[in-house]
């Protein structure tokens, strides 16, 4: 069953996630399901060390770790646990019917992969348990599921606050125009005031991209504002979004544009790592 996942970890932002994420529930009438995954650092793998440990003391050597592990196993997932019926209780509180759980072993990137085709809607923060930083920084986590997953991903950077209006940063290529169709046919954003800007040279061929997206999104039922802008597509992005307000940030995830070049690169893109709205990608 398609459904809205939101990955939960403990860190400082796991409460907007589950926020964001009851909201994209209810708004897309889908199931919600909060996903923990204990990474490899967080359980015991069963190691055999009886030929590095010597000098006389081995097996009590290795009791004790074998017991430190299985407690630490223990607490973490009972950590987990808590934190898994913390969230589906604040999603109740939020209106989502029977929201659900699960917990997993392994990698995130591993787990999702396997989960990919029930996956409507992935929420994410932007950093993890180990980035709760004041800074921009983006989790490696999620670095690695934007390269590997092809469904839709709302990374989250900051506390919750219900979106009101949104912005897709449009560059007429395939992927932006398949970003536009996206939004136009889910009822996620439906009924949002839309800001549809292009960042680069004023044209007739510009301008007649911009004209189809207005098109597309207007018989949809948007409200739309559509714009082209000069200058670097990651400034004049954040500067519009100041500028008008907006709540959330609609972009494709990959093309071979502008976009592309700062938004997936050697490191996260740059608009991940500054926007202070969370950012909806779309593949």
């Amino acid at each position: 069953m398609s459904q809205v996942i939101a990955c939960i970890d403990g860190s400082r932002l796991t409460l907007a996630v589950c926020d964001y994420a009851a909201w994209a529930s209810r708004r897309l009438d889908a199931p919600l399901d909060f996903l923990h995954v204990l990474g490899r650092s967080e359980y015991p793998i069963p190691t055999d060390l009886s030929g590095n440990i010597g000098l006389g003391s081995r097996e009590h050597l290795l009791q004790e770790l074998a017991t430190l592990d299985a407690q630490r196993s223990k607490v973490a997932l009972e950590q987990g646990r808590l934190m898994l019926d913390a969230a589906k209780e604040r999603a109740v509180a939020d209106g989502v019917v029977r929201p659900s759980s699960r917990q997993r072993h392994g990698e995130l990137v591993d787990t999702l992969r396997e989960l990919e085709s029930d996956i409507r809607l992935l929420v994410m923060g932007r950093q993890g348990e180990r980035g709760d930083g004041a800074g921009g920084q983006v989790g490696s986590h999620l670095e690695n599921v934007v390269r590997t997953l092809h469904r839709p991903i709302l990374v989250i950077p900051s506390d919750y606050t219900e979106p009101h209006r949104i912005l897709i940063a449009f560059d007429g290529s395939a992927t932006t125009r398949k970003a536009v169709e996206m939004v136009a046919r889910s009822p996620l954003l439906r009924g949002l005031p839309c800001h549809v800007v292009m960042v680069g040279e004023d044209g007739a061929e510009p301008r007649e991209q911009l004209g189809w997206a207005r098109t597309h999104l207007e018989t949809a039922g948007f409200g739309i504002t559509a714009e082209i802008r000069q200058g670097e597509v990651e400034a004049v992005l954040c500067a519009y979004r100041t500028e008008h307000e907006i709540d959330l940030i609609v972009m494709g995830a990959y093309g071979h544009s502008r976009i592309r070049e700062f938004l997936i690169g050697s490191t996260t893109t740059k608009l991940v790592r500054q926007s202070t709205v969370p950012l909806l990608l779309l593949r």
